[in-house]
């Protein structure tokens, strides 16, 4: 079993910058891969970074050169770096990794940008 915690969400304005924090209740070297969704009102759930266990990384096209993924093994945590921040990024954001044959999911944390 794995429990993902989200924090870091909350209001900015256009242009700000936010840092997403996702806390695992195990090692995250052993996910398969981990990342970062996200659901606005009426849209389906979408992806928006991810790695690898092998390292790579990958990102929606509409987040590449703002926003930045991370992990910090020792602490069980991944990250997401959001700048230049835009009112279309409001959502909920939800961690996610895949261990063994199973995905799990984070509760979300919401990211509203607005002036």
């Amino acid at each position: 079993q794995v429990q993902l915690v989200e924090s870091g969400g909350g209001l900015v304005q256009p242009g700000g910058s936010l840092r997403l924090s996702c806390a695992a209740s195990r090692d995250i070297a052993d996910f398969n891969d981990m990342g970062w969704y996200r659901q606005a009102p009426g849209k389906q759930r979408e992806l928006v970074a991810s790695f690898t266990k092998g390292g790579s990384t990958n990102y929606a096209d509409s987040v590449k050169g703002r926003f930045t993924i991370s992990r910090d093994n020792a602490k069980n945590t991944a990250y997401l770096q959001m700048n230049s921040l835009k009112p279309e990024d409001t959502a909920v954001y939800y961690c996610n990794a895949g261990f063994i044959i199973r995905q799990y999911w984070g509760q979300g944390t919401q990211v509203t940008v607005s002036s």
